[in-house]
């Protein structure tokens, strides 16, 4: 398999407001969301990145996607480096975030047809594409529909459809079935599955034990910034359920 994706010992640490410090209960101006984590996911594999709120994988992904820069280390995609090739990489994933708003005036058509342009997509390829994206999620029938009247499950579809307009090869998603009823979750992990067998490579965060054992080849477990555990997900169900490995580090770390 090929290395698509190797994170190599990044770091990121942020400054607090007065707010967020009152927030955290904390007196440190500074907080280490990432602290010189590395992994990598190769071609054709699921690869999760799995810990509580805060532990670091949102920042992770937003570092392996470009929309912030590690302060120390660096990100490969394809050869390429985020923090010297942002342009480059930006070409070659797709990025799906919670944080990802669709403006409420446009339908989903439109805003296909818009991003499609932004990645110099042929418009005959476009089109093809659009009709197959669209009949694959249930879009049809919404397609001229106003996103601000389409339902929390069938905007998060068209997010999804957007993010991954120009056919990338490598795939994030954070916390890809966060909020989703029972239905659209489903349409959502068969896709994620889908890609994988097509040969993509997808990073996934989530905090899901049972999202990673059905869709991740491997997995790597984070706390407080740290990996503190990477294996396949085979190897790690051998001896215990995902859950239970997840709260035994949890309590050696003195978390809970």
């Amino acid at each position: 398999m090929q290395a698509q994706v190797r994170v190599e010992n990044i770091s990121k640490t942020f400054v607090l407001s007065k707010k967020q410090m009152k927030i955290d209960n904390t007196k440190n101006k500074h907080k280490v969301a990432v602290n010189d984590l590395s992994f990598t996911a190769f071609s054709g594999e699921i690869y999760g990145l799995l810990g509580p709120n805060g532990a670091g994988k949102t920042t992770t992904l937003r570092c392996i996607s470009t929309l912030i820069k590690p302060d120390k280390g660096d990100i490969f995609i394809d050869n390429h480096s985020v923090v010297n090739e942002p342009h480059i990489v930006r070409s070659k994933i797709g990025f799906l975030t919670s944080e990802l708003k669709l403006e409420d005036f446009f339908t989903p058509n439109y805003l296909f047809d818009f991003f499609a342009k932004l990645h110099n997509i042929p418009v005959e390829k476009s089109r093809a594409r659009k009709e197959d994206l669209f009949k694959k999620f249930g879009i049809d029938d919404f397609k001229e529909v106003k996103v601000a009247e389409l339902s929390s499950g069938m905007r998060q579809k068209v997010q999804i459809v957007i993010s991954i307009v120009h056919d990338p090869d490598i795939i994030i998603f954070d916390e890809p079935t966060n909020g989703l009823d029972v239905l659209t979750a489903k349409v959502v992990t068969d896709f994620l599955l889908e890609l994988r067998n097509q040969g993509k490579t997808i990073i996934v965060s989530t905090h899901i034990f049972s999202l990673v054992e059905k869709i991740c080849d491997r997995v790597g477990i984070i706390l407080d910034g740290k990996l503190k555990l990477a294996d396949t997900v085979e190897n790690l169900l051998k001896e215990n359920s995902l859950e239970d490995t997840f709260f035994n580090l949890v309590n050696e770390e003195g978390l809970l």
